[in-house]
């Protein structure tokens, strides 16, 4: 089966199971078709399922025959990926994501937009948090309620729990980091780490071992291929948060430099820069009424100090170590080089 022919049943996964979702919350009450219909906008309207792609091509790769009960078991981390993209978008105060309101700013206008009481805001803000935890728990329900064989999720579900734990402190470490004022890329590099990269692309196709009942070569292949690789889609997405195209990215340009994330990209500009150069990080990072002029001046500090070819040389060096991995003998042929395709796209984001 070609990539292309997943998503799309990624996504029929994903609508059956919010169908009947809805019709849960319904019962319950008619005003949560507000729940319903955004959590069905932010799932299905946008995304590159990339981490179901990589946990079912590692599921094959380990052997696995293809059936629906997998498709909808990877389709659970979806749900993963709402819930912290929901929660990320809150604490960074993103008002878009994917070009469209975040989901903090959607249930600020429906407040807005239906005059009730109360501050708008703050209503948007807890109804994200709820949403966000809604989505985690609907992870759940969804890998259990696959279908896939018992004894399958048993053997996934510590891969599953160690992901949703790590990401979700690495999470935090995104928070803490910038209110201690840590700039060092060993900050950077974990937080990258914990965040994003290990449960993009490691832990999905440890899931997906998991499922197919993988030997240890094979798992130790994936961790090999996976984590660097993963640190490398952070990295891209680093890049394109301070000089990516919004049409590409969904965002403002320099959106990440608003937020004051102090990514690897900036902590190694902080590394080369003058003391001129500190100060002006200091004064622009984190500034949501930064100017269109200090967000070029900043560009150039990251472009002058050489960070920016830094972390590409650094992307480039990971992916071949990465790519490397896969040359385990125990890996499927098929699996082997659909994973080499997504390692291209991954890192280019072609996806």
């Amino acid at each position: 089966m070609e990539r292309a022919g997943l998503r799309p049943r990624v996504d029929k996964a994903l609508t059956g199971f919010l169908a009947a979702q809805r019709t849960r919350l319904l019962a319950i009450d008619d005003s949560l078709a507000d729940v319903a219909d955004a959590l069905e906008a932010f799932v299905l309207r946008g995304g590159k399922r990339l981490r179901p792609a990589f946990a079912y091509w590692g599921y094959r790769g380990a052997g696995g025959q293809d059936c629906d009960q997998v498709v909808a078991a990877v389709a659970a981390l979806e749900w993963v990926q709402a819930a912290a993209l929901i929660h990320d978008d809150l604490m960074d105060r993103s008002d878009t994501r994917r070009g469209e309101p975040s989901v903090h700013k959607r249930f600020t206008a429906r407040h807005l937009a239906a005059g009730w009481r109360g501050d708008a805001d703050a209503f948007g803000d807890n109804a994200a948090v709820l949403l966000g935890d809604l989505a985690l728990v609907w992870s759940d329900e969804l890998l259990h309620g696959s279908g896939a064989d018992p004894d399958a999720l048993v053997r996934a579900r510590p891969v599953f729990d160690e992901m949703r734990t790590e990401v979700t402190v690495g999470q935090y470490l995104d928070v803490l980091t910038p209110v201690t004022g840590d700039t060092s890329v060993e900050r950077a590099g974990k937080v990258a780490r914990f965040k994003s990269a290990k449960y993009t692309i490691e832990r999905p196709l440890l899931l997906g071992a998991a499922l197919a009942g993988a030997g240890q070569a094979v798992v130790t292949a994936y961790s090999r291929y996976g984590l660097p690789l993963g640190e490398a889609f952070q990295y891209r997405d680093d890049v394109l948060g301070v000089f990516g195209d919004p049409a590409q990215t969904g965002k403002p340009a320099g959106d990440d430099l608003r937020e004051g994330k102090r990514t690897y990209l900036i902590a190694a500009a902080y590394e080369k820069a003058s003391e001129t150069e500190r100060s002006e990080l200091d004064h622009g990072l984190g500034r949501s009424d930064i100017s269109e002029r200090e967000i070029d001046g900043l560009r150039e500090i990251i472009t002058s100090t050489g960070a920016l070819d830094r972390v590409e040389a650094h992307i480039s060096t990971l992916t071949a170590t990465a790519l490397d991995a896969l040359e385990e003998p125990g890996i499927d042929a098929e699996a082997r080089t659909v994973l080499l395709e997504l390692a291209e796209a991954a890192t280019r984001r072609a996806v």
